[in-house]
């Protein structure tokens, strides 16, 4: 079998599991995420931390509640691994460094998952499972709480109360992420991903050295890095290492895992809002983005110039052998293109045009279909702006959803969109105009640049993957890019929060002849144009200077 025949094949078995997944994985989140009902170990946890599970709350009380979540796990993951040396299972590993483990813990609360160290050589099992698996599970809960409050402001009206917090991270953890972590766990192992508490083991190899090979608890880890779009591997190679992916199943299947929730909650979109064909709109928008962008970037992988390329048959440099260009591409374009970051090959080692893709999929907000929540928020996010666009067009009232688009809700999106490049082009001009963070660039020119551009791009969009060849565990780096991280995540999740709060105060406006219809091909291509126009020119002269001119090069 040829592998464009083998790569066009699991492509349409993975589009046709996540169709078959969406209506009935969309369908049960909007279910916990309305249902009045809580479960006996709900309401214990309830109890334990003090919270009232029938009261819900003001945004900005939401607010406050992630803030404080979020500022906890941070404290606590430090310290973690600032102790590591005193805790069991520690494997002797010390403690980790200030600025390294401000890092990490920053990354991993955030959901980006940003690794400037080596995993098996650096963090016990202890640090792994207790801090690490943890932050896995309940970032990606809160991401998905955030677009829950924000589907809230468009289904009720004359109220200042947007949901509960505490209630939904317990629900989205509990009934969501856990079952379904467990289940796909056990089809890992099945599968040769390792699962114990071994240390390292050294055997002899075949040319008579010897090897440390590593164990841990790493299948339990590996489906939460996936599930909740997180990327941070018990391994340095990722998901490149045979140990958390060792069959081209297994590839599939992260693939499949890092996407299903992500493009399942249009579904509970439209359920939520009571009109199904909303969500349709949404997650096609969503599919055309993946679907270009995978084309592209197995085009480019596969048809790139040069003699090497040409007598390998494609660019398989930086690729696993037993994954070949069409998987890694299916990979590469999947894991960027959400805010996952997890890798099964070596994004640095991609062809120019390649490796701008990953971070043009980045710059785009990671929507399509983005991170647990962040994603569709995102994409509401731009979709309140495609109306506005389209409102004045016409010369109306913008309104989506019999909600009114005025200057606050317009201030909101917008503060929203300018977040991000704001962070991403001040960290990269900053990083190129300081001697001694340019000398950490391995590569000159505009490669190099590429690469300072892709990391400050994945700590924004709290992505994690990053360009190889940038010495980055260094204090300037760590700190740099961990306030890249915290201002990334939490930022945007002030501005949304606070357009749900106003979208819910409002009095719903019946449709009129002159509404804009936002369920019909026309709304997906206007939505499609606003996010390649206001999203992804604003980092054109960016991409000019790194990726571009190097594949014109």
């Amino acid at each position: 079998m040829s592998s464009t025949l083998a790569g066009w094949l699991q492509a349409i078995a993975l589009v046709g599991a996540l169709a078959l997944c969406y209506r009935p994985l969309g369908d049960y989140i909007a279910k916990l995420l309305t249902t009045a009902k809580h479960l006996r170990v709900e309401r214990g946890l309830y109890k334990v931390i003090g919270v009232d599970g029938d009261a819900d709350q003001r945004w900005p009380v939401y607010l406050r509640s992630v803030l404080a979540f979020s500022a906890a796990s941070v404290l606590f993951l430090y310290l973690l691994q600032r102790i590591q040396s005193v805790l069991p299972l520690s494997l002797g590993n010390k403690g980790v460094e200030p600025h390294t483990a401000w890092n990490t813990a920053t990354s991993f609360v955030s959901n980006t998952n940003w690794q400037s160290y080596a995993g098996e050589s650096t963090l016990g099992h202890l640090v792994q499972m207790a801090g690490l698996a943890v932050q896995n599970f309940v970032s990606a809960a809160v991401g998905i709480a955030i677009v829950a409050a924000l589907i809230r402001g468009f289904t009720r009206n004359r109220t200042d109360r947007v949901g509960n917090f505490w209630v939904d991270l317990t629900r989205i953890s509990l009934r969501l992420l856990l079952p379904v972590s467990i289940v796909f766990a056990l089809v890992l192992v099945a599968n040769g991903v390792v699962q114990n508490f071994h240390g390292f083991h050294d055997i002899a190899t075949l040319g008579g050295d010897t090897q440390s090979i590593p164990g841990g608890p790493v299948a339990s880890q590996e489906v939460i890095k996936e599930l909740g779009t997180n990327g941070g591997g018990f391994f340095n190679a990722n998901s490149a290492h045979p140990f958390e992916n060792p069959t081209g199943f297994t590839n599939l299947l992260e693939i499949f895992l890092l996407l299903v929730i992500s493009f399942a909650l249009p579904r509970t979109f439209g359920k939520m809002v009571g009109d199904n064909r909303q969500g349709y709109a949404i997650v096609a928008v969503m599919g055309i983005f993946w679907v270009a962008s995978a084309a592209l970037m197995t085009l480019a992988e596969q048809h790139h110039g040069g003699a090497a390329l040409q007598a390998a048959g494609s660019a398989m440099e930086g690729k696993e052998q037993r994954f070949g260009v069409a998987a890694s591409s299916l990979f590469a374009v999947s894991t960027t293109l959400t805010s996952t970051g997890a890798v099964d090959a070596a994004h640095d080692s991609l062809t120019p045009f390649g490796g701008g893709i990953t971070i043009f999929n980045m710059m785009l907000g990671e929507i399509a279909p983005g991170g647990t929540g962040s994603g569709l928020y995102g994409m509401l996010i731009l979709a309140i702006v495609a109306v506005f666009v389209a409102g004045l067009m016409v010369g109306r009232t913008p309104e989506y959803l019999g909600k009114k688009l005025g200057g606050r809700e317009m201030k909101f999106a917008s503060l929203y969109i300018l977040t991000t490049p704001t962070l991403v082009l001040v960290g990269t001009g900053v990083a190129m105009a300081l001697p001694g963070e340019r000398a950490a660039m391995l590569n000159s020119g505009a490669h190099g640049f590429s690469e300072v551009l892709y990391a400050f791009t994945s700590a924004s969009n709290n992505n994690g993957s990053a360009f190889g060849g940038l010495t980055v565990n260094t204090e300037w780096y760590d700190t740099a890019l961990g306030l890249a991280m915290l201002f990334g995540r939490f930022l945007p999740m002030v501005f949304v929060l606070a357009l749900a709060g106003s979208l819910a105060q409002q009095q719903p406006v019946p449709a009129t002849p002159g509404t804009l219809p936002t369920h019909k091909p026309l709304f997906v291509g206007l939505l499609s144009g606003v996010v390649l126009i206001v999203v992804g020119l604003t980092y054109f002269p960016a991409l000019a200077l790194g990726p571009i001119a190097e594949g014109l090069h």
